[in-house]
């Protein structure tokens, strides 16, 4: 067991990618809990200038899949927080995101995009309403934060950095760990997409019913100043008697896709609209004007953004999606489903008529082309009745034929 004692130093010190000038060094600062996971041979990437674990080199990824399915995992994620407060907040949100904020009430959560003004996508991100002049919008990969505070010129709001880390509590037991580990219990009213306050060994922590698995779960939001180490301990404390684990990226990341829950930077990018994303639900042209608006009013409106499954491996990255001999697509994110027991991945492709049950060919990992099928996304739970804590079966592991 490593002691956190001895990694503060390592915690808390930005860490440089390289040992060459400075001016060419990237900074990356790893969250206070990294200590968890270090016992595990953690590989690292950058992730909004943060270290976000991707494997373990000691434990097995199939392993981490099936401790978040069937019974909880503790993930230190990279995503990065923005606040906007002041009494202009929910304009500037309103001229910036492809939805209305203003049914949003506080102490709830929602799921907002934002494009730039010829209608490709920048951001998604889950906007969390604390009050009516105070927001804070978590983000994935990418530089919103500096796109909003340019967009914030003419409004009476600033826009900050709050300094928090994010962490994510999921898997079907996730709710058992909130109840031992925070002071409070579990909060009332505690819903899907629900912010609230609570302690967790005596430090203040903002909690929401949310998270990047599409399981039963929640997010945790801790400031730079307190004590983290005594959140993460605790947090480990109560997860232990139901399973806990720290996973990486890639233990969530099959469970992700299967969901169709998209990557920023990855699933989409400033050429994709949110209708070519499968996301023009999340788009209101019916209210006032938002950046993007006009040229959303004009796209082609059909989704080219599906899953795919693949007998026997996974689909490789980039242009490798054929269909009669011609290149028709991009492998945008692939994983093993071990509980679907085939390739998944999320495609996007040039044809808006190819869709669910369409086949085409895909270069895939073990060097072969293969025949594969596309369909809806979520692959399954379509109306993510998991997330909301109204299926809780928990899966069982395919046995090997």
């Amino acid at each position: 067991m490593v002691d956190p004692q001895e990694v503060t130093q390592f915690v808390i010190k930005p860490v440089p990618v390289s040992n060459g000038p400075s001016e060419f060094a990237r900074p990356m600062t790893p969250p206070p809990l990294v200590y968890q996971e270090l016992p595990h041979g953690p590989e690292f990437s950058v992730y909004n200038g943060r270290l976000r674990s991707l494997y373990y080199d000691w434990v097995e990824t199939e392993e981490m899949y099936w401790r978040l399915r069937r019974q909880v995992g503790l993930a230190h994620t990279g995503e990065l927080a923005t606040e906007i407060r002041g009494p202009e907040a929910a304009k500037l949100l309103n001229r910036v995101f492809t939805r209305d904020v203003s049914w949003v009430r506080s102490g709830r959560c929602s799921y907002q995009l934002a494009c730039y003004p010829d209608g490709g996508m920048i951001m998604d991100g889950v906007l969390l309403h604390f009050a009516p002049d105070h927001f804070w919008y978590v983000q994935g990969d990418g530089e919103f934060r500096v796109w909003l505070r340019a967009q914030s010129e003419k409004f009476d709001v600033k826009v900050s950095d709050p300094d928090v880390w994010v962490s994510q509590v999921q898997g079907p037991l996730s709710m058992d760990v909130l109840a031992a580990a925070a002071d409070e219990g579990i909060p009332d009213d505690f819903t899907y997409f629900t912010l609230a306050k609570v302690h967790i060994a005596g430090q203040p922590v903002v909690i929401s019913r949310t998270g990047f698995t599409n399981e039963l779960g929640w997010e945790f939001y801790y400031h730079a100043g307190v004590d983290a180490i005594a959140i993460g301990e605790r947090i480990l404390e109560a997860g232990e008697a139901y399973g806990i684990h720290t996973i990486p990226a890639v233990a969530t990341n099959a469970r992700r896709i299967e969901a169709g829950l998209l990557f920023a930077g990855v699933d989409f990018n400033d050429q994709v609209t949110p209708y070519d994303a499968g996301l023009g639900a999340l788009i209101d042209l019916d209210r006032e004007d938002f950046i993007g608006r006009q040229a959303l009013e004009n796209a082609d409106r059909r989704q080219r953004t599906w899953g795919l499954q693949c007998q026997e491996s996974a689909a490789l990255h980039g242009d490798t999606v054929t269909l009669n001999g011609e290149p028709a697509g991009v492998i945008c994110s692939s994983a093993w489903s071990p509980f679907l027991q085939c390739g998944v991945s999320i495609v996007r492709f040039e044809d808006p008529e190819l869709g669910p049950g369409a086949e085409v060919e895909v270069e895939c990992f073990d060097g072969l082309t293969r025949t594969a099928t596309v369909c809806a996304l979520p692959m399954y739970d379509a109306d993510r009745q998991i997330p909301r804590g109204n299926l809780v079966d928990i899966p069982e592991i395919p046995t090997a034929p």
